[in-house]
């Protein structure tokens, strides 16, 4: 094995920790209501486990520019500064209000590549569809409608558009969307948030969601189309203004023609390692489950080098170190 394959691997277990520390630091908060706390208390975790990798990183895609976080911030080095150049994206809790009430598919999730290979996004919205393996290239695409879309979809799975199953946020934004859907006669899977764990739930038959749609947050967009590079599915992003300002924001990132359609590729080239943990019980992951004086979690790690991914279960002894909160 090459030294920079190897060294390649041994990185995806590191961003393993990464997210783990953040899932076990937000699950501290599970159904206590307090959403920013959650949040504040995964993005402290993940900054300080990013900090210990032997990379010289830097966050473009994260919790905001430098003005709106002291943490994880866009343009932030993190890392030992001895190691690979790389770019990092991460959303170190993604669903805090799910995490708040004690809900299902709260996660945190990294994403690691060469530098340059991830599409640097303000928070601001992007309107996305993406499907897992096994259908031909542009089987679905935004500037489509949804029942074309589904026609599309069923043609190459060869199956009934009855058959599908689509997910989407339960948003009065998606109203439209929702009733497009229905009315083309595909099931509707409706979420409280997790736009990542929804994108990759395409790639996985045992989640039995063929397709993601609808419009969720630019970052979690960019970190999406970096996973599901790792199963070989498609996705489309087209960022969204909500207000004159975030067309502004997108340009000062670099972002020229803010109606592009960009594709997962575009999103997230290069050779890309993305790994998520789950904070609560979820279709992908199992959440955070705590005993006395330990804790078990449950993250996914895949590789688009290989296309493979893996399940890592793991058993955290809070007796031999300070547990995290």
């Amino acid at each position: 094995m090459s030294e920079p394959a190897a060294r390649d691997r041994n990185l995806s277990l590191e961003l393993v920790r990464v997210t783990e520390a953040a899932a076990l630091a937000a699950a501290a908060h599970m159904g206590s209501g307090d959403h920013k706390t959650a949040d504040e208390a995964a993005i402290s975790a993940a900054h300080t486990l990013l900090h210990s990798l032997a990379i010289r990183g830097t966050v473009c895609v994260g919790e905001g520019n430098k003005s709106e976080a002291a943490h994880l911030y866009i343009g932030e080095e993190v890392g030992t500064g001895h190691g690979p150049e790389v770019d990092v994206a991460i959303v170190a809790l993604e669903g805090s209000s799910i995490v708040a009430r004690g809900g299902p598919n709260a996660i945190s999730t990294v994403a690691m590549a060469e530098g340059g290979s991830f599409l640097r996004v303000p928070s601001i919205y992007m309107n996305i569809i993406a499907v897992g393996p096994g259908v031909p290239k542009g089987t679905v695409d935004l500037d489509k409608t949804a029942a074309e879309n589904l026609s599309a979809l069923a043609d190459a799975k060869d199956v009934p558009v009855s058959d599908l199953v689509v997910c989407m946020l339960d948003r009065p934004r998606h109203k439209a969307l929702l009733d497009e859907v229905r009315a083309a006669g595909a099931k509707v899977r409706l979420i409280l948030g997790g736009d990542v764990s929804g994108v990759i739930a395409t790639a996985l038959p045992e989640s039995g969601v063929d397709m993601y749609m609808g419009i969720g947050a630019a970052p979690q967009g960019v970190i999406a189309a970096a996973g599901l590079r790792g199963f070989g599915g498609q996705m489309q992003g087209r960022l969204y203004a909500r207000q004159e300002s975030d067309r502004q924001e997108a340009s000062d990132l670099g972002v020229k023609d803010f109606d592009q359609i960009f594709d997962e590729t575009e999103m997230a080239a290069g050779n890309v390692t993305f790994a998520a943990t789950g904070v609560t019980y979820g279709t992908l992951l199992q959440g955070i489950r705590r005993q006395k004086g330990t804790a078990s979690s449950h993250s996914l790690v895949v590789r688009s080098l290989t296309g493979t991914h893996r399940y890592i279960e793991a058993h955290h002894d809070f007796t031999r170190r300070a547990p995290i909160s």
